[in-house]
Order: C-alpha cells, then sequence, then structure tokens
C-alpha cells in the first residue's frame, strides 16, 4: 500500500468514527430534596437496561454521554426517600436536561442495593434512628454505631468514655471523631489524649452520622484506628420548630430552630437558619449535679457563583455542673453511701467552645470536584476529680483540676476527578490537611494539672505549661472502578507532627526558650481496599491500611521525640448480603495490631505509653423488615484484645470489651405513631492485666415513643425501662477511704441510670 493510500484511508476512517459520534446525545440532571430545594449529593441515577449507573456530585449533578437517539427510562433513588422513575427522549447532538425532586419517604429494606459504585463498607447512622431511638444529647448518638458503647463518669457535662472494637477509647484516644468536617478530638488534653466532647452539637440538628470501623480511610489520619465517625447537621430546616421537654430528677430542655430565609431562600437553593439549646438536670445522684448547658447555632448554604456553594456555620456552646464521680465497692457495701452516693461532692467542671466553619465546593464544567474548609475553635475546659480519694495526701484528700484554654485552627482541601480509561472508571482525589492547637499564656491559660482542696484551695501544681501541637498532611486515594462488578480503591497519606511544650514550673531557665521542648515525626500510612459485587443483592470485600494515634506533647517532649507516632496495621474481610428483599446483612472478621497502647493515669493526669497490642474479632450486624411499617435489628460484636509483651495470664488489656449487642424493634406507621424499643448489653470484662478484677456487664432496655401530626410531635422518652441497677462505668483502682490505715485496690463505678422517664412537645411552622 502507497503512502498516499494509507493517508486516504486513515482519513476515511476518521470521517467515519466522526460521522458515528455526531449522533449521540448528552443526558445531564440534577436531583434536589423536596423540603429544603437544595440539592441531593451520592444520589443513585440508573438507565434502566443498559447497567448504566452513576452517582450525584456535590451540587446534585449527573451527567450521561454518548447515548444514541431513543427513548430512556431513568431510576433514582437514594435512602430515605422516595424512589422516583422517568422517561426521557434523548435526540441526536443535543444535550437533554432532567430537574428531578425527591420526597422524604419511610426507610424500606427492599430499595437498598448492593452497588459497586458504592463500593464502601462505610455505613450511615440516619436522621430516621436518631428520631427512634431515646437520644438526650449528641454524644449518645453514637451509640447508634453498631458495636459502640459510651459511658458516663462525671457528670452529664464531661465527654463520655467510648468502647469499640476491644477497646477503651477512654475519651476518644483511638477513634477520630469530626462534625461537619471539624475536628471534635483534642489532642494532648488536659485530661486524655484525644478527648471528644460532642455536647456542642445539638441532636436535633443532626442529618446523619457517616462512620467506618478500622483505619482505612485515606482522608481519616491522627487517631483513626479503631475507626472514626463524621457527624453531619443539617444545610437546611425543613421548617422552624420549638421543642419542650420536661422528665423526672427535675430535668428540662428547651430547643428552637428558626428558618430564617423561607420559601424565598429555597427557590434560590438558599438557606439560614439559627438554632439554640437550654438544658438543665439534677440529675439521679444524692449529689444534685445542677447540670446546665447552652448552645446556640448559626448555619448559612448558599451559592457564590454557578459552580461554587459556600456553607458557614457558629456555634457556641457553654456547660456547668457537679458530679459524684467514682465509687469504690466497698464503700456501698459498708453502707458508707448509696448506690447514687459520693465520696467527693466537690466533684464538678465547666467547659465551653465556639466554633467557626467554612466550607467550599466547586464543581468545574469539566467535572472536577474542588473543595476548601477553614475551621477555628476557641476552648475552655476545667474539672475536678478525686478518683483516689485520701491515697496520696490523708488530710486534704487528693482532689485535681484539669485546665486548659486552647486555641485550634486548620484548614482541609481535596482535589477530584473521574476519567475513563476503555471500560474502567478511574477517581483520583489529592489532598491537603493543616491542624494546629495552641494553649498559651499565664493565668487561665495554659494546660493544667493541681492539687487542689474542695475546688476553692490550690495546694499545688503539678503541672503547668503552654502546648502548640502542628499536624499537616497530603495523600492520595485513587478508586479504580475495573468493572461493574469489581472496584479498586488505593491510597497513601503522609503526616508530619511537630510537638512543642513549654513547661511554665521548670526552674531551670528563665527564658521562654531554655524551658521549651521540641520534636518532630512523620508517618506514612498506606492503604488498600477490594470490593467485589457478584450481584445486586451481594458484595465481598477486603480493607487493609496503616493508622496511628498520636501521643500527648508532655509525653513526646520527655522522650526526645521517640516513638511518638506509633502505627496500626489492620484488616477487615466481609460481606454484605441481601438473601431476600427484606433482610441485610454485614459481616467481618477483622484484625488490629498495634505498635503501642496507652495507659491513662488520672491522679497524675498524663498519658503514658505502654507496649504492643493485638486485637481481633468478629462483627455482625443484620436488619429485617417484619412488616411494611415493622423493623427489627441486631449487632453482635467480638473481640480478643491482649497484650504482646507480657506473659499469657498477665495480657488482657483492662476494660477493653470482648463480647457487646444492641438490636430492638422499630415501628413507623402512616398515621404519625412511631417508635423504638432497644437493648443494649455488655458482658463481663477484665479490668486488670491478670483478669484477677472483673468488671461485671449490663443488660439495659430503652423506650422511644412518638406521635406526629403535621403541626406538631409528642414523644415519651425512657431510659432503662425495667429499672435495672447497672455500672455504666468501672476501673480498678487503688484508693485510700478517710480513716482506712491501708489503701485497697477493687472496682470503682459510676452507676448507670435508673428508670428514667421523659415527656416532650415539639411544634413545627
Amino acid at each position: 500500500m502507497t503512502f498516499k493510500k494509507i493517508i486516504y484511508t486513515l482519513i476515511i476512517c476518521l470521517s467515519t468514527l466522526q460521522a458515528a459520534h455526531a449522533h449521540l446525545g448528552t443526558l445531564t440532571g440534577i436531583v434536589f430534596d423536596g423540603s429544603t430545594h437544595l440539592p441531593l449529593r451520592g444520589v443513585t441515577v440508573q438507565l434502566v437496561g443498559l447497567g448504566r449507573a452513576t452517582l450525584t456530585d456535590e451540587l446534585g449533578r449527573y451527567r450521561f454521554d454518548r447515548l444514541v437517539e431513543s427513548r430512556y427510562k431513568i431510576e433514582i433513588s437514594h435512602v430515605g426517600y422516595s424512589p422516583v422513575v422517568q422517561e426521557i427522549t434523548i435526540t441526536d447532538d443535543q444535550t437533554t436536561p432532567v430537574q428531578t425532586t425527591l420526597s422524604v419517604a419511610p426507610v424500606t429494606l427492599s430499595t437498598i442495593t448492593v452497588s459497586a459504585l458504592k463500593a464502601t463498607t462505610q455505613q450511615l447512622v440516619s436522621n430516621l434512628d436518631i428520631r427512634l431511638r431515646p437520644i438526650t444529647n449528641s454524644q449518645e448518638i453514637l451509640r447508634l454505631i453498631p458495636g459502640l458503647f459510651i459511658g458516663q463518669h462525671a457528670g452529664g457535662g464531661k465527654a463520655e468514655q467510648i468502647f469499640l472494637r476491644g477497646f477503651d477509647l477512654d475519651h476518644g484516644t483511638d477513634i477520630r471523631l469530626t462534625v461537619d468536617g471539624m475536628p471534635v478530638n483534642m489532642v494532648s488534653h488536659a485530661h486524655g489524649q484525644g478527648y471528644a466532647d460532642l455536647h456542642f452539637v445539638i441532636p436535633e440538628l443532626v442529618e446523619g452520622v457517616d462512620f467506618k470501623k478500622g483505619p482505612y480511610t485515606t482522608d481519616k489520619g491522627n487517631l483513626a484506628t479503631a475507626g472514626w465517625a463524621d457527624f453531619r447537621t443539617r444545610t437546611a430546616l425543613d421548617r422552624s420548630f420549638v421543642k419542650l421537654e420536661a422528665g423526672q430528677f427535675d430535668t428540662y430542655r428547651a430547643v428552637a430552630g428558626i428558618d430564617l430565609l423561607g420559601q424565598k431562600g429555597k427557590a434560590k437553593s438558599q438557606s439560614a437558619y439559627l438554632a439554640s439549646e437550654y438544658s438543665y438536670s439534677n440529675s439521679y445522684f444524692d449529689n444534685p449535679q445542677h447540670f446546665k448547658r447552652v448552645n446556640v447555632v448559626g448555619k448559612y448554604h448558599g451559592h457564590i457563583s454557578a459552580n461554587t456553594n459556600i456553607t458557614l456555620t457558629g456555634t457556641t456552646f457553654w456547660s456547668k455542673w457537679n458530679h459524684s464521680g467514682q465509687i469504690p465497692d466497698r464503700a456501698v457495701a459498708s453502707g458508707l453511701v448509696d448506690w447514687f452516693g459520693s465520696i467527693d461532692p466537690t466533684e464538678g467542671g465547666e467547659t465551653s467552645r465556639m466554633n467557626g466553619n467554612a466550607q467550599l465546593v466547586t464543581v468545574t464544567p469539566k467535572n472536577h470536584t474542588i473543595k476548601n474548609q477553614f475551621f477555628y475553635s476557641n476552648y475552655n475546659f476545667e474539672l475536678y476529680s478525686n478518683f483516689t480519694f485520701f491515697l496520696k495526701d490523708t488530710i486534704n484528700g487528693d482532689q485535681i483540676r484539669q485546665k486548659e484554654h486552647r486555641n485550634l485552627f486548620g484548614y482541609n482541601g481535596s482535589y477530584a476527578t473521574q476519567a475513563n480509561i476503555g471500560q474502567t472508571s478511574w477517581t483520583t482525589t489529592l489532598g491537603a490537611q493543616y491542624r494546629q492547637d495552641i494553649t498559651h499564656g499565664r493565668g487561665d491559660g495554659p494546660t493544667e494539672l493541681s492539687h487542689t482542696k474542695n475546688r476553692l484551695e490550690t495546694l499545688d501544681q503539678l503541672q503547668y505549661g503552654n502546648v502548640n501541637e502542628l499536624n499537616a498532611a497530603l495523600y492520595a486515594d485513587e478508586a479504580v472502578q475495573v468493572s461493574s462488578r469489581f472496584t479498586i480503591n488505593a491510597g497513601v497519606r503522609v503526616d508530619y507532627f511537630r510537638s512543642q511544650y513549654e513547661d511554665l514550673l521548670s526552674l531551670s531557665s528563665a527564658t521562654p526558650a531554655g524551658r521549651t521542648k521540641r520534636a518532630t515525626q512523620a508517618i506514612v500510612s498506606p492503604k488498600l481496599n477490594f470490593y467485589y459485587t457478584l450481584n445486586p443483592n451481594v458484595q465481598l470485600y477486603l480493607n487493609t491500611g496503616k493508622g496511628f494515634h498520636s501521643n500527648d506533647v508532655r509525653v513526646v517532649t520527655a522522650q526526645n521525640g521517640r516513638e511518638i507516632l506509633p502505627g496500626a496495621y489492620g484488616s477487615d474481610i466481609g460481606i454484605i448480603v441481601k438473601p431476600f428483599p427484606k433482610l441485610f446483612i454485614n459481616a467481618a472478621a477483622w484484625y488490629l495490631y498495634m505498635k503501642q497502647e496507652f495507659v491513662y493515669v488520672g491522679d497524675e493526669g498524663v498519658v503514658e505509653p505502654s507496649g504492643r497490642s493485638r486485637r481481633q474479632g468478629l462483627d455482625l450486624s443484620v436488619r429485617y423488615q417484619l412488616t411494611k411499617r415493622l423493623f427489627a435489628d441486631v449487632d453482635l460484636n467480638t473481640a480478643t484484645p491482649r497484650s504482646l509483651d507480657a506473659e499469657v495470664g498477665q495480657n488482657y488489656l483492662p476494660l477493653a470489651p470482648v463480647f457487646t449487642s444492641t438490636g430492638g424493634l422499630s415501628l413507623q406507621t402512616a398515621y404519625g405513631l412511631s417508635g423504638s424499643l432497644r437493648y443494649r448489653y455488655m458482658a463481663d470484662r477484665p479490668a486488670n492485666e491478670d483478669n484477677s478484677i472483673v468488671a461485671k456487664g449490663y443488660f439495659v432496655t430503652d423506650l422511644q415513643v412518638n406521635y406526629a401530626r403535621k403541626k406538631y410531635t409528642l414523644g415519651l422518652s425512657v431510659q432503662n425501662l425495667l429499672n435495672t441497677r447497672w455500672k455504666e462505668t468501672q476501673f480498678d483502682t487503688e484508693s485510700r477511704l478517710k480513716g482506712e490505715a491501708t489503701p485497697v485496690e477493687e472496682i470503682h463505678f459510676t452507676p448507670g441510670t435508673p428508670f428514667f422517664a421523659r415527656l416532650s412537645l415539639t411544634y413545627f411552622w
């Protein structure tokens, strides 16, 4: 063949291809929420019968290219909304726009499918779950995560103790918590590493919670070893409301949310609201708590251009309380105190937090998604505790004050794009994160631990210094949809830490430079996940990844930066299956190895690193729709937590849960009646390293009943329906009561809630 013929043949081929492509059309669409008229992201859009599907982007948009001229049927579905089927005619060389509005509807398991598009075992706690289950504060929403337990042991204002996957997580050491992407955990906190207080969130404003167990998500860094959870607050209110609650033990609560823009704002895809909460309770302890909490939230959402939306959130929170602390078994057995009594009635605390959060999302005409987030928190904390009573100071007692004033600020940014290569789809995400925590100054500013008496007198300052901790990170994530059934997700992140502590009690130097120690270190965390969807009813997955938790700067600088970022290596192998339309099962076997444990020494107020550990177990979640209106669920979780640097029989991890279960029945009716009957069970578990002291398990039931009409909702919430006597938190502690000649080591506990009923009335307009 001559050169001229080759050129001629190529021209003919290119012309033929061009002609073929010239007669193809495009379908574009946007999906809105029917109540708020705001775009919905993550909605599944399918071309029925063609095996083509996609998800809506951050602006609620989707697109199908290269469609031949014909009539198509599209099916649009999203959990918590009624599915919509539309028929659309595609014309050659034309772009056909479609707008769809989804209406909120009761969840039905038959509409939920296992999809390679959502190739993730990340799960969702929905607004429906929150409404149907007894919730007194946002911290309790964590209980809706399968396998996660919380326990309060110092009054209603302190962050709860958290348990998950064989971890006693203290107040957040190995679980990463965020609200709208803004960090909740406080690193190098005055009370404990990773201290996570969610009480600044109003429960009625929580739209849902995304969560995942294990260190498998690329954009989740420090503390995300046992898992992570992100609270998503409402972008807009469906309507304004006022809610009043009253219950036993002098418990009162008022919540209000005002829609500021109304229908005019919805017509422009804008929203703004102002909400507030006031809570008061004396609680069920012999020593009244005088617990008070105030929350105020303002939020605005709108568009600064056709392709960019902005969300601005501001919150302020304040809380103050007394608490009864932990009491030893012997004090109750001897009659020294009642079950709900107190050894040191002057324990208590006060805390506050102001937050600013700005989020910008841009989706370019070529479908690149750019996210920018800036956040700031001003935080105050003061807590008085007495764990050991008169062990160290037989005259004044061992009460301590932990206190700090913190400024936290940072940035989260990401760039994501999607490309098709052959039959594969590649989603690339690049991200950058920055966070800095500063406690600084003299007086009320620094991080403090002091020996006190009756909250009134400071006897001795034990620790007093300025914390300055910086964490910067870069990450890359690639999700490759090899076929409609098989997806690979690979990622890597690099974290850099600079830890700085100025010891204001140091006598070695009179200058700040002489009193200050610094340490730096970096860590690389790879992730690799596989998802294989056999059919719309079965998906297999394998998650692997490395995570880490940072150490307290007071420990880091004392060790000159050695082993300050211990790694955690995990793996999950599991299955998601719908054996028939109304039954949904998620089962996983998991393993987690950690290079370093934490041991929190309460009376010293510091975190001390310990040795290596291994945890493995099984998770099983079952959801079954018994009837059109009645749902059943059960979660079973086992764990075998062990220390690897101790002899067999001496290698138990204290207070780590070994078996837990939650479940219940939920009802949704067409005439406004709804409710839930729940149980939670935690088995006995070792309280010390040789299992010679045991933390007793418990079984507790709760009830929630709601009756809703167009303008109002009546609610009845009952915690501990059967009035079980149980120990909510337990510790193996050595203590000395006043007058005792020698100290005693035994279980110290905080009693769990007795039968506790509350009534509520919510009015809408």
